[in-house]
């Protein structure tokens, strides 16, 4: 494609001239004879060759209107001997070369063909921006370590396919922001989203709850009912905890990863469905396995594409990031007058251990912001939790007297139990298993499950 270059002159003569003159050295060529004229077509032309001299708008004001319309095409000035520092005048307006009248055609076509280097080399790094800002900017994801970097590489990669996705680390280090993020840079994105926290659903109405109940499938069901992933048709379906899932759940989803298709319970009509399944977890699903708690072929299924998510504390050069994003963020929110974080409250948010990650970090900086009166967070306004642990060191090394670890490991459990009423979900959230890994505890131990 052959470049446009805008010729504006009001001498009649000497445009035509340019014009023959570019043309037979392969240019398109625009003319126009006020600034007025050119100043419409220059969204057009590759390069813009201009007299600084003009009828009404001279080139200078040319140049400033240019500006106004954020058009940056390079600009060429001609201007007659003697009048050179008005060209340094037009050069620091913004004009990238100029011309001193008379000239000869290999002086101008040298000077069109710099011209043209420097738009193409201005639109390779508008490019290059572009596709960084593309690849590594996510909606509400902060990161510029390495290993953030890393994974926002890596969604900016799969979030165009359909491949399965498993997300592990921690509580609070933004799995489900991860996830939101691929779908949103996915083909779905304008198609639901739909999150099944696996932990918060009772084991005994998981499996209505995802694939949906037909009318008399149970008691009190007086009609029928979609489930999560009818729900997520042609979208996304993030499981979250999928290491809370029970056995006869598992069997399910891994049919509906094969074979993208399920029936609802109480029905004998296979439904097919178009999702894409995003997963989560915070243990070990490894560990699950060997256990015998989480299906090998379902856990293949789920780690097609995985994602290891960092804890906070292994990636702290991102906290000063981390904290100004949060700060004027939450200031918006909460309609605060806060406007920065100082440098010495930063230097205290790095030395903190961040046991609840980047979840902590953003509630500890809103804390701050509503008990803060000035307009910049102080390190005496970051209120962090020291609470010393209850347990001592001696306790961590040793066992009760006269306890086996097999008897200490049960009084454990049965604290908690009673701690959590008997509720084995938020028993199993206390100590940190899965529902399934507390199951088969509880039942080495002849407790009923």
């Amino acid at each position: 494609m052959r470049s446009r270059i805008l010729v504006i002159e009001d001498e009649e003569k000497l445009r035509r001239v340019i014009e023959l003159q570019l043309k037979g050295a392969g240019y398109e060529v625009a003319q126009a004879g006020t600034a007025e004229d050119g100043a419409r077509l220059a969204d057009t032309a590759d390069v813009i060759l201009t007299d600084l001299r003009l009828p009404g708008m001279n080139g200078l004001q040319f140049l400033a209107k240019l500006r106004e319309q954020n058009l940056y095409t390079p600009v060429i000035v001609m201007t007659a001997y003697g009048t050179v520092e008005t060209a340094v005048e037009a050069m620091k307006a913004g004009a990238a070369d100029f011309l001193e009248k008379p000239f000869s055609l290999e002086h101008l076509l040298a000077r069109v063909a710099k011209a043209l280097e420097i738009r193409s080399l201005r639109d390779e790094n508008r490019k290059l921006r572009e596709e960084l800002g593309a690849r590594y900017e996510f909606d509400n994801l902060v990161g510029h370590s390495p290993s953030m970097q890393e994974i926002f590489a890596t969604v900016d990669r799969v979030a165009p396919t359909r491949a399965t996705v498993l997300l592990a680390g921690e509580s609070g280090v933004g799995k489900d922001m991860i996830a939101r993020a691929i779908h949103h840079h996915s083909p779905r994105a304008s198609k639901p989203f739909v999150k099944i926290n696996c932990t918060a659903i009772p084991e005994n109405l998981m499996e209505s709850e995802l694939f949906g109940y037909e009318k008399g499938a149970f008691t009190g069901a007086n009609t029928s009912k979609p489930g999560k992933f009818e729900q997520a048709d042609t979208g996304t379906v993030f499981l979250d905890e999928i290491g809370d899932v029970p056995a006869s759940v598992q069997v399910k989803l891994l049919r509906v990863l094969q074979e993208r298709e399920f029936e609802r319970l109480g029905s004998n009509r296979t439904r097919q469905i178009d999702v894409r399944v995003i997963a989560a977890t915070n243990v070990d699903l490894r560990a699950a396995l060997e256990q015998g708690n989480f299906r090998e072929d379902l856990y293949y299924r789920l780690n097609v594409v995985p994602i290891n998510v960092p804890p906070l504390r292994e990636h702290k050069e991102d906290i000063p990031f981390l904290a100004e994003y949060f700060v004027k963020k939450l200031a918006k929110d909460l309609d605060s007058g806060v406007t920065s974080i100082s440098d010495d409250a930063i230097r205290r948010l790095m030395q903190y251990h961040w046991p609840g990650n980047v979840r902590e970090l953003q509630n500890v900086i809103e804390r701050s912001i509503v008990l803060c009166s000035c307009e910049t967070l102080e390190i005496d306004d970051i209120k962090l939790d020291t609470a010393p642990r209850a347990r001592t060191q001696s306790s961590e090394l040793s066992l009760p007297d006269g306890m086996t670890l097999e008897e200490y490991e049960q009084a454990i459990i049965r604290d908690a139990l009673k701690r959590a009423n008997g509720n084995k979900s938020q028993t199993a959230r206390l100590l940190g298993l899965t529902r399934n890994a507390l199951r088969y505890r509880l039942t080495q131990m002849g407790i009923e499950s």
